[in-house]
């Protein structure tokens, strides 16, 4: 893997120039410094870091790997000195309040810290990402003690967290958890269980890594009404909150993994370890989806990521590489043969890896400025409504561009034929690490059930309806500006796909009325069928930003906002219409999923 380079030009047209970041800024007074030169020197400073300091640690990473010796974890020849020089510069608390050390600015600007470190190297940057959502769940649950005694040292970065749900016996369905928490005298808990698939479980990039923990009280109900969330410290801390004695949590085993060697992902045992609880007895599940939801939207990152990363590297291939002569003739009669991106099928799969980057780069950024408002929220009638609106995009930006980021990834191979498949150029490694991607956080299956069961029907479709409009609203803003007749190739389309997105949940809830496995059969194509039809929304509105620039004037290359124009083109022409499949699919009949008998499944 030979080239990253941070995509600032895009960055500052999605903040400014689409989604005029700078305005939802000025809306919250905490947030009257933010303005153009503060956000360019976050992005241009973190891409030095990224591009200089992790990036050249991805491909010896991956080949080294994490190693595991006498229940300790050590991490590969360059992250901890990486790590100091992250520390020295502050990123961890960049979004966190400054009672706590940090630096008090809006998360969607740590989500696109975010974005560029997970580009450059996706294993590094979940160190410090896992350690974000046990900050948020802290900051949310935890009581006034517990934030003093442990913000401090996770926003500078000093100590790390993670979170631990999976068990043995159960993954997204957490109500078979087995590990138990029992009250001690003093108020505290003795926790005793095993998680598995822990993402910086154990490592030494820290002195302490404080574990946010599910657990049932004996006593408690069945099922996921009975669990409860605990603060569980590697080290406890002393008296003046420095680390103290070893608590009993102890590193089974590290995985033997498909990708992502360099991040440590371990099988805790939790021997007896002292835990505190964090909020309320029996409300864990719901406590811990501050957590989920932050790493959701932390994993769609990886796919955005691994579309930019691995189209930067078959792009600057595809422009070196010389192979055959394109069926229109010879662009390079001098040459031995043309260029790759000479040819038709292989600009189809650096457009297509262009696509999802941009496109979800958008919805990240939207959904992004959107978390930043619950911090606006001035009672929790208000949080709840804004929670819920980003509940809905949650799923539909996991979900899709986890799914997106690994063809994309395996599109980079293909650009590079048989020598993808070869490690020196590491575009499987691009393939191998962002695999996991649609399985962490809930599986694609799990976010469409999310999506269309919790968010969409039990919702009382009032979310979804919401998203209508907003698609209504550029409808008529565009039809209002001076650009309705360029933009009419984009905004006819999208009505049609929004009006079939229609008929196909009437479907669905026709279908459901006799037969509830309709829903369940429905809801992968659902999904997907909103992923497209919702990055066609965010596409239009670049293309309507594109085209006010090269009226008016951007601060961007006119080459810039055609290229996007053309990159809106080709998603509308080549991608958009696979949701059509996805409809005419929900539309068939659910005996085909359902009527085969189980043993008619079996080879004999």
């Amino acid at each position: 893997m030979k080239n990253f380079k941070t995509p600032l030009n895009d960055l500052r047209f999605i903040h400014y120039e689409v989604l005029d970041s700078l305005s939802e800024y000025r809306k919250n007074p905490a947030y009257d410094e933010v303005n153009k030169e503060l956000i360019d020197a976050i992005a241009s400073e973190c891409a030095k870091y990224a591009e200089n300091v992790i990036f050249p640690l991805n491909q010896s990473g991956d080949e080294q790997g994490c190693s595991y010796n006498d229940g300790k974890v050590t991490t590969p020849d360059g992250y901890k000195a990486a790590y100091q020089q992250w520390l020295q510069g502050g990123w961890q608390g960049l979004s966190h309040p400054e009672e706590f050390g940090g630096q008090g600015l809006p998360p969607s600007l740590g989500i696109m810290k975010a974005e560029i470190v997970g580009t450059a190297n996706w294993a590094f940057g979940m160190y410090p990402g896992l350690s974000l959502g046990a900050m948020n769940t802290l900051m949310l649950h935890a009581d006034k003690a517990q934030k003093a005694l442990y913000l401090a040292k996770l926003t500078s970065g000093e100590w790390m967290g993670t979170m631990c749900l999976t068990e043995a016996q159960c993954g997204s369905d957490l109500g078979q958890i087995k590990t138990k928490a029992e009250k001690n005298d003093d108020g505290s808990y003795t926790v005793t269980g095993t998680k598995i698939f822990i993402s910086s479980g154990d490592h030494d990039l820290t002195d302490n890594i404080v574990h946010i923990v599910l657990a049932r009280i004996p006593g408690s109900p069945e099922g996921t009404k009975g669990i409860s969330l605990f603060i569980v410290p590697k080290y406890l801390p002393d008296e003046n909150g420095a680390v103290g004695e070893f608590n009993q949590v102890n590193t089974g085993s590290i995985e033997k993994k498909m990708g992502i060697h360099a991040s440590s992902t371990c099988v805790l045992n939790f021997d007896g370890a002292k835990g505190f609880l964090l909020g309320e007895v029996n409300k864990g599940v719901a406590a811990m989806f501050t957590f989920m939801n932050t790493a959701r939207i932390g994993t769609a990152i990886q796919g955005i990521g691994s579309a930019e990363l691995s189209f930067q590297n078959s792009l600057a291939y595809a422009k070196e590489r010389r192979s055959m002569r394109p069926l229109s003739g010879a662009k390079e009669p001098e040459k031995v043969a043309d260029t790759l991106i000479k040819h038709p099928d292989v600009r189809r799969m650096l457009l297509k890896q262009k696509a999802i980057a941009e496109g979800g780069r958008a919805m990240l950024y939207d959904t992004a400025l959107l978390a930043d408002k619950l911090s606006e929220a001035k009672d929790e009638a208000e949080f709840k409504a804004i929670d819920d609106k980003l509940g809905f995009l949650t799923p539909i930006l996991k979900g899709f561009f986890t799914e997106l980021g690994i063809e994309a990834a395996n599109e980079g191979m293909q650009v590079f034929g048989g020598h993808g498949y070869i490690k020196e150029w590491g575009m499987e490694q691009i393939a191998r690490d962002v695999r996991i991607s649609s399985l962490y956080e809930g599986t694609t299956g799990i976010q469409g059930l999310d999506l269309l069961g919790r968010k969409v029907i039990q919702d009382k479709f009032k979310q979804y309806f919401a998203f209508n409009k907003r698609i209504l609203a550029l409808y008529k803003e565009i039809l209002q500006s001076p650009y309705k007749v360029q933009m009419l190739r984009f905004i006819a389309p999208l009505m049609c796909y929004q009006l079939r997105w229609q008929k196909v949940l009437l479907v669905i809830l026709f279908k459901a009325r006799k037969n509830r496995d309709a829903v369940g059969a429905s809801t992968h194509d659902f999904l997907m069928f909103s992923g497209y039809l919702a990055t066609a929304f965010y596409f239009t509105k670049m293309a309507l930003a594109s085209f006010k620039a090269l009226d008016q004037g951007g601060e961007l290359s006119p080459d810039f906002y055609q290229a996007k124009l053309q990159t809106a083109d080709f998603y509308f022409q080549r991608l958009l219409p696979r949701a059509k499949g996805h409809a005419a699919i929900i539309s068939g009949k659910t005996a085909s999923l359902m009527d085969m008998p189980e043993d008619n499944f079996q080879l004999e």
